[in-house]
């Protein structure tokens, strides 16, 4: 990981996490107050796209707001957030294309999970701290997201279904 610039690394962890807390919660939420796979596709999709430009720009922003910013890295950065939000955001709507929307939703926060273990390792490992700390506490946050999202979703249905 310290092969790739800072501007990319920033790009790759923040929309990296970003892709898969956003779309996990999109989907167990909407999974939960819809039970519609065309629901949960589509909003996988459309926060591939929407939510990947909306972090790419913010990124950007924040970046260009840092008077040690270089515009290289504030590319770079920019590049890789939307890059790494959409690739992990649509990685989430294989499983709606092959499996039931349980099954599939499942799979997806199985697949969030593992991605969060990964980047969390490896962050650990960049600041040479406690990997398990890290992963711990990471996944935690993540679990507690998709409960929310869960609840939100099963209230949403409550009212207005």
């Amino acid at each position: 990981m310290k092969l790739i610039d800072k501007g990319t690394r920033t790009g790759l962890f923040f929309g990296t996490t970003s892709g898969v807390i956003t779309t996990l919660g999109l989907m167990v939420g909407l999974q939960a107050g819809t039970r519609s796979v065309a629901a949960v596709f589509g909003g996988v999709i459309v926060i591939a796209i929407s939510d990947a430009m909306s972090d790419a720009m913010g990124i950007h922003l924040s970046e260009e707001a840092d008077p040690d910013s270089t515009r290289a890295h504030i590319w770079a950065a920019t590049f890789s957030t939307f890059f790494s939000k959409f690739v992990v955001a649509v990685s989430f709507a294989l499983p709606l294309l092959w499996l039931p929307l349980d099954q599939a939703v499942a799979v997806g926060v199985a697949w969030g999970l593992l991605i969060i273990t990964v980047m969390s390792y490896l962050l650990a490992r960049l600041q040479q701290a406690s990997a398990w700390r890290a992963i711990v506490e990471h996944l935690a946050i993540a679990l507690v997201v998709v409960a929310i999202s869960h609840y939100v979703g099963v209230w949403t249905r409550t009212v207005f279904v």
